[in-house]
């Protein structure tokens, strides 16, 4: 069936009311991004961050009156609001995803690879994963970054905690190369079932992920792993939380034990740095485009 996409732009304050204008007239969907490419990665528990200036999208059906829909969604906003109608291309859009999705190399060992497509090399750590609603495919140069420090890194029989997890990406790529358990924790129960079904989906006769890998709410860590039983803390998540953070993650990690930090922009590495120093021998930041790496050792 073919379609149609009213396309306008408005602010956080009017992004409700155009939302509701859109819908009313008979939208099938409403998306938005922003409008000055100012992303918005994970928010805080109880946030429903927006940008400061949004373009809508609505979707409807061929057939409409787009004129009608004009006037009545300027009836609704003001007349000065500028609106754009596109026609959309009838297309097999998972077709077009998975043909946009390739497998992704990390390090020497390390693949992460859509389901749909046989690994470029059967013989490496291949990582099996699609892109689904929670957060970490490697595409992202935050987890890209981890991910090449867990290829590089000896993994092997570590207890590893993966705080933040979403997809479960990096507590999975953690089990294929050789840890012995993982725990991995997220404030999105979406992330807590995209990781198990991931996990599963990475299980093999010589390597049981899904059994290595336990997942739950952060308020349920302290009965998981008592304080200090980790050899490798993971947090792939944002400056502000990874600040607030610190104590808590550095309690979770053993003497001599490894953090990974990421989810930083280069302009926040000195809070970072200053935020896990006491805790921490810190080593020189990674860079990938706008973002870092901070790693350390438990002092």
């Amino acid at each position: 069936m073919p379609w149609i996409q009213l396309i306008l732009q408005t602010d956080k304050a009017g992004n409700d009311k155009a939302e509701t204008a859109l819908l009313e007239a008979g939208a099938l969907c409403v998306t938005s991004k922003d409008a000055e490419d100012k992303p918005v990665l994970e928010p805080l528990p109880g946030e429903t961050p927006l940008w400061e200036n949004i373009i809508l999208t609505g979707l409807f059906e061929a057939d409409i009156n787009t004129e009608s829909l004009k006037t009545q969604i300027k009836s609704r906003l003001g007349e000065q609001t500028s609106i754009k109608i596109e026609a959309l291309e009838d297309k097999d859009w998972i077709r077009a995803w998975m043909e946009d999705y390739k497998p992704m190399q990390f390090g020497e060992r390390l693949w992460v690879c859509p389901k749909h497509l046989p690994p470029p090399n059967p013989d490496a750590i291949n990582l099996m994963l699609d892109p689904g609603l929670a957060f970490g495919t490697g595409t992202h140069p935050t987890t890209a970054l981890c991910l090449e420090w867990l290829d590089a890194a000896d993994v092997k029989n570590k207890q590893v905690l993966d705080f933040g997890c979403g997809s479960g990406v990096l507590a999975i790529a953690a089990l294929l190369l050789g840890a012995q358990h993982c725990d991995g924790t997220d404030i999105d129960p979406q992330a807590i079932l995209a990781t198990n079904d991931n996990a599963l989906a990475n299980t093999s006769a010589e390597n049981n992920v899904a059994e290595k890998l336990n997942c739950f709410l952060p308020a349920d860590l302290p009965a998981i792993q008592p304080a200090g039983n980790y050899d490798m803390v993971l947090a792939n998540i944002l400056a502000g939380p990874l600040t607030e953070l610190a104590e808590q993650l550095a309690a979770c990690c053993k003497a001599g034990g490894d953090i990974v930090l990421s989810g930083i922009l280069q302009t926040q590495s000195e809070k970072i740095i200053a935020a896990y120093s006491p805790w921490f021998e810190l080593d020189p930041i990674a860079v990938k485009e706008d973002w870092i790496r901070v790693t350390g050792r438990k002092k």
